[in-house]
């Protein structure tokens, strides 16, 4: 049962206690209380947040713990439901508040046994340092609950460190593709009749709740050296691609400490530090890589003893839980069902009437990702950021370096599992052996990487590792074996990134702007082998079908907001190959060819009036009033994807969204620019800051970025300390 794995922004499931554990749990934790003294707490951390004139919080505090504290505080006044979201996922009580859909997730939470983890680990496996910093961002959170009671959810507070490593914790298995092996275990083709539980869940995996807490696929990160770029300026594109709500969209902060911590970049909400981002020395964006990092086994069974299965001869008992699932039905009337939730010696199991199954995946049981990000944002140069990524935590994203000394690197970083040769490792494997157990993983230095390389360029669009760079000093494919299951795939962004950097070598910082917004469609993209099939095809003698073949067979393949081509192409796409664009053109028959291609030119004609209808008038920006029209779309640099609304319009719902371009200029100084889809406030239609950068967003201008407390001061909308807000004037 192998899942494609796909990056969720979305954000991203886990809990495995008996029923009265998880309903007592935040009172139950260590050192905390239902009662806090509220003014003992505002004392104990010295922070202030300065907001500039886009709202963009600074948090200057003495300590990274008072910074941490002003963080989760200023992140909650932007978007303090999300942040409960995810407090509601990691404590497996999301279907008490979404209903049927979060029961997905609430299972996950106990099949994965996430509080065994964390409640065991907390303690011996992270820093005193870096659980200091997790305790002060609950108590930002707590603090804010305590003076918003009537934004707070019931029941859900006080919260604390564990919390916080929780929600780092709750996303691994999402982020390799747990989720994508559960769904299809619970849609497999059965003789017996669902039970009520398993309807229920069923009917969860099918749904959104994952996207409403995983991650999303896509992303771009360009690096270039002063080997390549001129005026001996280091350039960083860092362009992750994620939703435009929720759970795993991005919030753009600076904190800064006296402690040396300095970081300005992205993160979601939860979380205590940048995940990618900035400081004066270095900086370095994530994009999603594909790796093979789940396996699934099928158990041989005892037929005298339902829980056990064989291993190595023997039969072994499975640890049997019940896992109390509380969905929300209508208004005040709830219903929970237990279901049974098993562990095997390969880690959490599933039992449906085709058979059981057990599920490993890459990272398991870790719960030291905070750490590993505290430590890479603190890092001062290429070896202390390298030290941090050495920790191995994260089960996968490539990660795309460049630094003040121009120093440029590219890591696939990923948890690769060392297995055994003689099986079939993307299929279903047997459970009954230790040779299919296995417990390491490729060692850190022999990753594929590329560092400070000749051409003086490094990229990476969600493509294989093999095209990082200029050959011939990319990583080699014969150098890894299948079983890792290393992607090789290429996508159109970075054929073009490849195109557009290779062949300029004196790249300036203009250009590298213009690279990274560039609109255009490869000559050997999916989508041009897809215009090339529908201008071939033989079509039905139809005036419209004539019309939509010859606007395609003249369009140039890009996506500028006034092109008159785009509209056909890329909805044509999405009917064709699906909304990701995941079948192949060879794969798909003339007639669906057809059927899709009369589809996109129908809904153009009868929504729009014409099939030639300019980009920009289809494709939206659309967050509460604001309604702008926009460039780019599905697979190019400029990324947009949107979904198609009943009068015709594409809503943009994910890609380019928070953008940070950096430069270090030949004496090592950084200064950068970015721009937010929407704004600092995105749930606020209040707030000035709701969609202040929307405008900018959809010109492709991007806004300061500043550092220096002088210059934020010069460009002050409002200072303050947590809670003097609501002080009044």
């Amino acid at each position: 049962m192998k899942g494609e794995i796909h990056m969720k922004a979305g954000m991203c499931k886990a809990i495995a206690l008996v029923a009265i554990i998880a309903l007592t749990l935040i009172d139950a934790l260590p050192g905390y209380t239902a009662q806090q003294d509220l003014s003992g707490l505002r004392a104990k951390y010295d922070v202030s947040i300065l907001r500039d004139a886009w709202g963009v919080p600074h948090i200057f505090g003495k300590q990274d713990t008072d910074v941490a504290f002003g963080l989760a505080y200023a992140h909650a006044e932007d978007d303090f439901k999300t942040s409960q979201l995810v407090l509601t996922a990691i404590s497996g009580r999301l279907a008490s508040v979404l209903g049927p859909k979060g029961a997905g997730n609430d299972f996950l939470v106990h099949l994965i046994r996430l509080w065994d983890r964390v409640n065991a680990k907390y303690e011996t496996d992270l820093s005193p340092e870096t659980r200091a910093l997790c305790e002060a961002y609950a108590d930002g959170i707590n603090y804010y609950a305590a003076l918003h009671p009537d934004q707070a959810l019931p029941g859900l507070y006080p919260i604390n460190g564990r919390h916080i490593v929780a929600g780092f914790v709750h996303k691994m298995p999402l982020m390799v593709g747990v989720d994508i092996v559960l769904t299809k275990l619970f849609e497999e083709q059965q003789k017996t009749a669902f039970q009520p539980a398993d309807s229920m869940l069923r009917t969860a995996f099918r749904s959104d709740t994952f996207s409403r807490v995983g991650l999303k696929v896509g992303s771009n990160a360009l690096a270039v050296s002063p080997r390549r770029a001129a005026d001996g300026k280091t350039l960083l594109a860092i362009n992750s691609h994620q939703p435009w709500e929720g759970p795993v969209s991005w919030y753009e902060v600076q904190v800064h400490s006296e402690e040396g911590w300095n970081m300005t970049g992205g993160l979601f909400p939860g979380s205590p530090v940048v995940f990618h981002g900035h400081n004066d020395y270095l900086g370095w964006a994530h994009t999603n890589n594909y790796p093979d990092l789940v396996d699934v086994y099928v158990l041989e069974m005892n037929p005298a003893h339902p829980n056990q299965y064989r291993f190595d001869g023997q039969w072994r008992d499975l640890e049997v839980r019940k896992a109390p699932i509380k969905i929300k039905l209508l208004g005040p009337i709830h219903w929970t069902f237990n279901k049974e939730v098993f562990w095997s010696v390969y880690g959490p199991v599933v039992r449906r009437p085709h058979g059981v199954y057990a599920i490993r995946y890459a990272g398991m049981g870790d719960v030291r990702q905070v750490e590993q990000w505290y430590r890479m944002n603190k890092a001062r140069n290429l070896e202390q950021w390298e030290n941090a990524v050495r920790m191995a935590t994260l089960p996968m994203f490539n990660c795309t370096y460049a630094d003040q000394k121009g120093n440029i690197f590219y890591l696939y970083q990923a948890l690769l599992p060392i297995r055994s040769e003689g099986y079939d490792w993307t299929k279903n494997l047997p459970g009954n052996t230790s040779q299919t157990l296995w417990t390491q993983y490729l060692p850190y230095d022999k990753l594929p990487q590329v560092k400070n390389p000749a051409a003086g360029f490094v990229i990476n669009c969600n493509n294989t590792p093999y095209h990082a760079t200029l050959d011939p000093e990319n990583p080699r494919m014969e150098d890894y074996a299948p079983n890792f299951g290393i992607e090789i795939k290429m996508t159109n962004r970075a054929l073009r990134a490849l195109e557009l950097l290779g062949t300029d070598s004196s790249i300036t910082e203009a250009e590298f702007y213009t690279y990274k917004y560039d609109m255009a469609y490869a000559k050997d993209s999916k989508m041009a082998k897809l215009v090339q099939r529908i201008h071939s095809l033989t079509l039905p003698d139809d005036p419209l079908l004539r019309e939509a073949q010859g606007i395609l067979g003249k369009w140039d393949l890009r996506t500028d907001p006034e092109n008159t081509g785009a509209a056909l192409a890329v909805l044509s796409f999405t009917f064709i190959l699906g909304p990701s664009g995941k079948r192949t053109v060879d794969a798909v028959s003339d007639e669906d060819v057809r059927a899709g291609f009369q589809k996109a030119a129908e809904i153009l004609k009868e929504k729009h009036g014409r099939i030639d209808v300019p980009w920009q008038q289809v494709n939206r920006l659309i967050h509460g009033k604001v309604d702008l029209g926009l460039g780019g779309g599905p697979d190019v640099l400029h990324a947009v994807e949107g979904d198609l609304q009943k009068n015709g319009r594409l809503k943009g719902t994910e890609g380019d969204s928070y953008v940070l371009l950096v430069t270090w200029d030949a004496d090592g100084r950084v200064h950068s620019r970015s721009i937010h889809q929407y704004g600092s406030a995105t749930l606020n239609e209040r707030s000035p800051h709701y969609a202040d950068q929307a405008p900018l967003f959809v010109k492709r201008e991007l806004k300061p970025v500043w550092r220096e407390e002088s210059e934020i001061r010069a460009h002050l909308e409002r200072e303050y300390r947590p809670g003097d807000e609501l002080k009044g004037p």
